[in-house]
């Protein structure tokens, strides 16, 4: 047999990192090397990190940037001014309402229908007998000043349909581009007799109509005391658990 020509096979480790097999690798001879899932986590939670720092004025509030001026760079602390400058700008160019308007049917298709072509459109279909039309005229009067670029009209349901059941009322209809965007048949699913501002709130930012991180929703705006006072329920239910645990550690030792 001609030593020339012997071939010996070699057993070769694929998932070694070693300069012979980066030629095997080049000349397909072995598979590539797989990601080591440790490097590609270190690398998704640093990019993580680095965009949430270059992200960490994104929210704030022209108060809360001021407080920051020796803490951030003035350069880019004005920037993100400036930004929020011209998005409470653009939000009063677009605050073309406040307050709820009635409307009646010869009206319905301007009022309604053609303004929703520039703005979101709240439309309460009411039954004043009833204690539901009652409970969300009240809260369209908070929302329609709070939410300024947001158009909330009512009209009573049997003028805007006639023999429209009672049963039926309220009925919030929300337009948008000129077509029915969200319905709802009565505040059932928004917690009936119970509903609240913040229910009506989340419907806003479910259809975009507000950006979730709006410092004017209501879960977004929590004041200091309410946040202290959940503080100290917190550490009180800390500190009963910890109580718990020590009677737990004494009856096993006991």
């Amino acid at each position: 047999m001609d030593p020339n020509n012997l071939k010996v096979q070699v057993e070769v480790d694929p998932t070694e990192d070693t300069e012979w097999n980066d030629i095997l690798r080049s000349h397909g001879i072995i598979p590539e090397k797989e990601p080591d899932p440790t490097e590609e986590l270190e690398k998704a939670l640093s990019e993580a990190v680095e965009k949430q720092h270059a992200n960490r004025l994104e929210h704030k509030d022209l108060d809360e940037l001021a407080a920051l001026e020796d803490e951030e760079d003035e350069e880019f602390l004005e920037e993100y001014k400036k930004k929020r400058m011209a998005e409470i700008q653009k939000l009063n160019d677009k605050s073309l309402f406040g307050s709820v308007y009635p409307i009646s049917k010869p009206e319905y298709q301007k009022e309604v229908t053609e303004t929703s072509k520039t703005a979101f459109v709240f439309l309460h279909m009411t039954l004043q007998s009833a204690l539901q039309s009652r409970l969300l005229s009240a809260l369209m009067v908070t929302l329609s000043s709070k939410f300024k670029e947001i158009k909330f009209c009512e009209i009573p349901a049997n003028r805007a349909v006639e023999n429209y059941p009672d049963g039926n009322c309220p009925t919030i209809l929300i337009y948008h581009n000129g077509d029915v965007v969200k319905q709802f048949i009565t505040l059932t699913q928004l917690g009936g007799n119970d509903t609240k501002i913040e229910d009506l709130e989340r419907i806003l930012v479910s259809i975009g109509a507000v950006d979730e991180h709006e410092r004017r929703l209501l879960i977004n705006n929590e004041d200091e005391e309410s946040s202290e006072n959940r503080k100290i329920r917190f550490q009180g239910k800390s500190i009963k658990s910890k109580a718990y645990d020590s009677e737990e550690d004494d009856d096993f030792y006991d």
